[in-house]
Order: structure tokens, then sequence, then C-alpha cells
């Protein structure tokens, strides 16, 4: 007899995932592709739209030929997505740009004087703290800077809405990407009027916003035909990768906390209606039309863990690929020689800006401490441990905003380096728990899908199917050694961040000057 199955797409900065599950959780069929990120100029990181929906094609038809071969029946299809992307398309529907990625920071201008004029108080409204990375602040940069492509544009979208629009002719975006976008109001559910007009756009230029269970059919015939699906096959909005994830991994109870470090980072948990912090250190979005995800996102987890593997060990990496072991494994292996606080050296993992618990895209990587007596060994496991103590700075921030922590579960990449969590466990001197499912957005799109076509009784029951593979407890001596390390490199992380700005100055000349050569 055949099953009922739900594919899981996830679309993310690296590369699109797509995973197969039944209703009780297994997954059927894994796959993902990769695509690349580019950077035309400094500071600029887009993706070709075009080649995003062909990986997803590709990766889809595969899942979708694994799962009728076990004799599987696809019944639905949700979607997560990254948040923040921006993408201009023309009246006939097509991409006039690149879609600029949450790591974009080609308008740090445009940010700060918004930061110096009306900033907080749209913060305060749509919960998206003011960066970067935000599309508030991109279609301020487009307005500045490439009046030609603001003027033209026709409609400006996210990835996810880019990929609907080539399945079904149709703009909508859920309320989980319209509230990252920090133009949408979080208490009316809808696009906020007064960020349209310090933007310059219409809100005929926007997508409409649907809820994240919001069902769609009527697949573009020939993209049917192509990846051997029924046309009235439901395909579900579905919201996130963020929020996504923390229902994946089971925590959305109030104060169950979700730790994710992949390429960049995050602490959320989920609360019953909008909130947002006084201070704008954390962010507010949709999961679904009565619960809410708010956190904080660090940009540099993973990718700060590669960047020590190929700029400081590329030997190690070397020989990693000759004898065919992992040089993550190798490296984590040399780390744990050394004692935790590596011996007094912090490393202040901002490699590529800084999002909360401060929100400055100026911020840089630093070693502190460093001595004759530091070794490369001490090197990376200060990289580990300065990944964890900027992540501790965020649960800092929402303890002030009123989360009162029960539980931790952690996911992503890092979750399979046991090093990295026994760290996470002595810096927050908590347990931590590691939930199984390693693709948690996959997992948490599923789940709302199979929610919304009626194969499960409630959210909530995905706790029932979410099993704890590993728990980590403080080891009281570790803790002692990181709490003697925790505010000195708060204040540090505080005081610099004055001086980020003229470094970032200086950097930016010289790099004016070497164009220019």
């Amino acid at each position: 007899m055949s099953e009922k199955i739900i594919i899981a797409i996830d679309i993310g900065t690296t590369s699109t995932k797509i995973l197969a599950y039944d209703r009780k959780g297994n997954a059927w069929a894994e796959e993902e592709q990769e695509y690349p990120l580019y950077s035309p100029h400094p500071g600029w990181k887009e993706q070709d739209p075009e080649e995003i929906f062909s990986a997803l094609k590709a990766t889809l038809k595969k899942v979708l030929k694994a799962v009728k071969a076990k004799n599987g029946v696809p019944a639905g299809i949700g979607f997560s997505a990254a948040m923040h992307s921006l993408i201009a398309m023309d009246k006939n529907g097509h991409a006039l740009t690149g879609s600029l990625t949450w790591a974009d920071q080609r308008s740090v201008q445009e940010t700060e004087e918004l930061k110096n004029g009306d900033g907080h108080d749209i913060y305060l409204r749509t919960g998206t703290p003011i960066h970067p990375m935000s599309p508030l602040t991109k279609l301020l940069w487009f307005r500045n800077h490439r009046p030609d492509i603001f003027e033209k544009a026709s409609k400006w979208i996210s990835i996810k809405e880019y990929v609907f629009y080539r399945l079904f002719g149709q703009y909508v975006v859920d309320y989980s990407i319209a509230s990252a976008t920090g133009m949408f109001n979080l208490e009316n559910l809808a696009w906020d009027q007064k960020a349209l007009e310090l933007t310059g756009i219409k809100e005929s230029q926007l997508s409409e916003p649907v809820a994240t269970t919001h069902q769609v059919t009527g697949l573009d015939e020939k993209l049917a035909e192509d990846l051997g699906l029924p046309e009235d096959t439901p395909f579900v909005i579905g919201a996130s990768d963020g929020v996504l994830a923390n229902l994946g991994v089971g925590a959305i109870d109030p104060g169950s906390i979700a730790c994710s470090i992949g390429t960049s980072g995050a602490i959320r948990t989920v609360v019953s209606k909008p909130a947002v912090d006084p201070k704008g250190r954390i962010f507010c979005y949709a999961l679904t039309d009565n619960l809410w995800v708010i956190g904080g996102p660090i940009n540099n987890g993973g990718i700060t863990f590669r960047w020590a593997r190929d700029k400081l060990f590329p030997d190690v990496k070397k020989q990693a690929l000759a004898s065919g072991t992992d040089p993550y494994d190798d490296l984590a292996k040399m780390a744990a020689k050394v004692q935790p606080g590596s011996d007094g050296l912090l490393f202040f993992p901002y490699l590529t800006g800084e999002r909360a618990p401060y929100w400055n895209a100026d911020t840089k990587g630093v070693f502190f401490g460093l001595t004759l007596d530091h070794g490369r060994a001490h090197m990376i496991r200060s990289v580990l441990e300065g990944v964890m103590f900027q992540m501790y700075t965020v649960i800092i921030a929402l303890i002030e905003a009123g989360v009162e922590p029960v539980e931790y579960r952690a996911n992503g990449g890092f979750a399979r380096s046991e090093l990295w969590r026994q760290i996470m466990a002595d810096i927050f001197e908590t347990e931590i728990m590691v939930p199984e499912s390693h693709q948690s957005s996959c997992m948490g799109a599923a789940w709302l899908t199979m929610h919304k076509l009626g194969m499960v009784s409630d959210l909530s029951s995905i706790k029932e199917i979410v099993k704890t593979k590993v728990k980590h407890e403080p080891v009281k001596e570790n803790a002692d050694a990181y709490n003697k390390l925790k505010p000195v490199f708060i204040r540090l992380a505080r005081d610099l961040q004055y001086d980020f700005g003229i470094i970032s100055d200086i950097q930016r000349q010289f790099g004016e000057e070497q164009a220019h050569k």
C-alpha cells in the first residue's frame, strides 16, 4: 500500500536542500544542490535566481523519483527559505537584478542614515532590526545608486517569491518572509505604509501577504510534466528557515531555545504575540498567525571555522583531503588539546560584520591576548569559543527582553561537533540537547504542511517525534574558566564598536585606492 509523503524544500544561501518525510517524521529521501554566491564588488553578496530555480527543479526531480521508487505518493510540498533576499522584477516577470542575500552589505551608508533618523520607530513596528541585511535598506540603496533599476522595477520580491512566480505565475509572500523585510507591520499583518513612504515604492510593487499555511495549486503545465507531478498537487508556501528550524527541533514552547549554527548562527524562541526590544537588539518574525519567533542572528558561525581552516590551516586541510579524513574533525582534535579559555586568548568572530546584538556591519575579527606562548591550536580553539561567546551575548539580550530559558536545543552543522557542543554547554552553563533531526528547517516545513493538509493534529505534536540524540552537561571547571573571560569579551566587544567604524573607513579607502591602480 502506498504511503503519503510530504516534500520539504529549503532554499538556502549556499544550496537548496529537499527532503521527503512520512507523517512519523521519517526521512524517505534527501538531496542537495549547491550554487554560487557572487561578489562583483566588495561587500556585495548576490546570486542568480535562475540558477537557484534550476537547482530546485533538478533536486526535486531526484527526490520525487526516490519517493516513487519506494511506493510513496507525494501528498504535498512545503517551503522554507532564507530571509532578507531582494530581487527587482520588470513588468514581464523577468529579473532585473541578482538575488541580493542577507549577507549583502552594499547599503551600509543607507543603514547608518536610517539609524540616525526614523529607523528605531520602523523597527518597533516591523520587528526587523535596521541593518544592511534588510530589504528595506537595500531598496534605499537602489533608489540612491541605481535609479534606472528603481524606476523600471515592477515588483520587489524575495527568492521564495521568485520560485512561486515561476511555478504558478502569481506574486505571493508569506507573513514570515514579509516580516523579515523591515516593511511589514507586525500588528496589522500588512505592509507598513510609513516604511513604504520612506523607500518610495508602492504597495502594488510588493507581493500579496498570505499566511504561512497558504495553499496553492495549479502548477504550470509544462513544469508539472517536467517534474512528474500532477498539476493539482498542493503547495504550501511555508515560512522562513529560521522560524521553521524552531519548529523542526520541537522548540515551540515558551522558554524553549533553539540554538543554530550553520554558515551563520542564531538563537530563537517562540512567543504567542509579536514582541520587540526597546534597545533594538532582537528580531521578531512570524511563524503562524498566532506564533512568533524572537531572537538574534550572528553573521559568523560555521563560516568562521571555514575561514580558519582555509586561511590558518591550509596544510591541515591538504593533509585531510589526501588521507580521506575530515579537516574539521582534525582541527577539533587539535583544539581539544588546549584547555578551556585558550590560555586567555579571545577571538572576536566578526569577519563579515555582525548582527545581534550590535547590528553593526563594520565590526571586524580580532584576536585579543595573543602571546609568544600561544600556538595554532590555541587559535583554533579560541575561534570556536569566540563564536559561542558571541551566541552568549545574544541570549543575554533575550533574557533582558523578558525571555526565561527553560531548555536549549542545538541544531545546524556545529551540532555534529562534540567539542563545539561541549563548549556551548560550558559557556552557557546549562544542559544542551541535540535532536536527531539534522535538517530542522526542512522538518519544520514538512510538519507545517502536514498540519495544513490535516495529516497531523497540531504543530506541537512534533515534539512527540523529535527525539534527543545526545545531551551535554556543563563541566564546572570549564565553566569557571569561561566565567573569567565572559565579562572581558562582552566589555571589549562593546567598547570596540566605535573603532570598528574607523578601521572600516580606512579599509574602504585602501580598497578604493587599489581599484584605481
